[in-house]
């Protein structure tokens, strides 16, 4: 059984149909990427799928079951991390309120923050606030708090889009570590198809203002290219620049 599955979910916002009925899935272990032009519904797809937004028509399951709500076991990585972050409070005490929200026994948040900081290499910081941090630290600590609650998927919303090039490469090779090492199911929504190319075993293209003759599914792309990966030898393979003059005649054409 799939862990996720979009089962023809359509999406309906203001009147305008913003997500025409759209069918994939999402597997154990899978890092899947969706892309797409502005406007496209990307984001509300992937709110839908977290239990934020109800379809209009069809359903989104997880593991069989119907998403009607938020779950725990679903972590959402925001891309405003400004926003998502308490200012008030330490990098510890950030990442302690996903387990005080889970009511993991206090006894144990301690050594739980210690094991996420330690992960997303956040130790050293740990009594610093958000505005102490730099943006890539402050992403990397909102993804942090996901990972405290053990979630069962982890959903992106185009978490590096506002970080500087060398800040958001480097971020992305934390994230594939990361996806290795705690063997993580992604969902993870960006504009950028580089990004798109080089992090995913697969890419769900989205194109907007869907029609009955072109629907929002306009294409889902699997990515061969052998993990792990590196940015350098990666850009220069073959298939990599094949997959990107395929998905830029998505976001360009669709």
């Amino acid at each position: 059984m799939a862990l996720l599955t979009f089962d023809h979910v359509g999406i309906h916002l203001g009147g305008k149909e913003i997500l025409s009925p759209t069918s994939f899935e999402v597997q154990q272990g899978e890092f899947v990427c969706v892309i797409g032009p502005s406007g496209c519904g990307k984001t509300t797809l992937l709110r839908a799928a977290a239990g934020f937004v109800k379809p209009s028509g069809g359903q989104v399951l997880r593991q069989g079951q119907v998403v009607t709500q938020p779950n725990r076991e679903v972590a959402f990585v925001f891309q405003d991390y400004t926003r998502a972050l308490l200012p008030w409070r330490t990098v510890e005490g950030n990442v302690m309120l996903a387990l005080e929200a889970a009511k993991m026994p206090i006894g144990q948040r301690a050594q739980r923050v210690k094991e996420v900081l330690s992960v997303v290499h956040l130790t050293e910081h740990a009594q610093k606030f958000p505005l102490q941090l730099s943006g890539g630290m402050q992403q990397r600590l909102q993804i942090a708090r996901c990972l405290a609650q053990s979630p069962q998927i982890l959903m992106m919303d185009e978490p590096f889009g506002a970080l500087d090039a060398m800040t958001r490469e480097g971020l992305q090779d934390e994230l594939a570590r990361l996806v290795r090492e705690q063997g993580l199911t992604v969902l993870f929504v960006t504009h950028d198809l580089e990004e798109a190319i080089y992090l995913g075993d697969r890419i769900i293209a989205l194109r907007s203002n869907p029609t009955s003759q072109q629907p929002s599914l306009a294409g889902t792309i699997d990515v061969s290219i052998e993990k792990p990966r590196n940015h350098l030898s990666v850009k220069e393979h073959p298939e990599f620049l094949r997959l990107r003059r395929e998905l830029y005649f998505y976001l360009g054409h669709v």
